[in-house]
């Protein structure tokens, strides 16, 4: 019997073992932060490769660069057809969710989900806001977000709104490489997205309050 548990161990493990070597070469070189940076995302193959593995695998790295990729070739070169936006949206959320029960400290990719979600029609906040409170992002990465508060429901969603002005200061602290994205995202921005950024820019930096108004 002790003979039988060790070989079946063994084989586990080997099992184990092979499967990670294989997810090391076949993983995305993907990361979620990536999506909002202007990475290209891998090429249709390759994800399918990455796919196969991640349908059975428990490596947060692995689902959490398959999600991304997966979501930014969404996100990118989407369907042409309007049935098929709509089931290559619903995969994309379903990898990253998937990928966030197992690893759910990735704000980044957090922030993904909610993008998914708005540029699907559906809400955002919860996904927005756990970007938030997991930790911090790259100055570009926030500076998407705030794109995504302001332009959706989340804009209405007052611990949203708090949390959200840290980015906008962010982004003015480097006025001279934000401010013409700021203001598109002002032009874009729902009526309470307008008011969050104007509410932000009053405090931190009036002569750019002044020039959103006219807007």
């Amino acid at each position: 019997m002790l003979r039988v548990v060790g070989i079946c161990t063994a084989i586990v493990l080997a099992l184990h073992a092979g499967m990670t070597f294989y997810g090391d070469l076949i993983r995305p070189n993907f990361r979620a932060s990536d999506l909002f940076l202007g990475e290209i995302p891998p090429d249709k193959a390759k994800l399918a490769a990455a796919g196969g593995l991640a349908s059975f695998s428990w490596d947060g790295d692995l689902l959490a660069n398959y999600a991304a990729a997966m979501a930014a070739d969404v996100l990118h070169r989407p369907s042409s057809e309007e049935g098929g936006r709509a089931s290559e949206y619903k995969a994309a959320q379903a990898a990253v969710v998937a990928a966030l029960k197992v690893s759910p400290i990735r704000p980044a990719l957090w922030l993904t989900l909610g993008t998914l979600q708005t540029q699907a029609g559906g809400v955002a906040t919860a996904a927005v806001k756990m970007s938030y409170l997991t930790g911090s992002v790259p100055l570009d990465v926030a500076f998407s977000r705030v794109q995504t508060v302001t332009s959706s429901a989340a804009a209405t969603d007052d611990e949203i709104k708090l949390l959200a002005q840290s980015d906008i200061r962010s982004a003015l602290a480097n006025r001279s490489r934000y401010e013409p994205l700021l203001i598109a995202a002002y032009v874009q921005a729902t009526a309470q997205g307008k008011s969050l950024l104007l509410e932000s820019t009053k405090v931190a930096d009036p002569k750019f309050n002044e020039i959103l108004r006219r807007y």
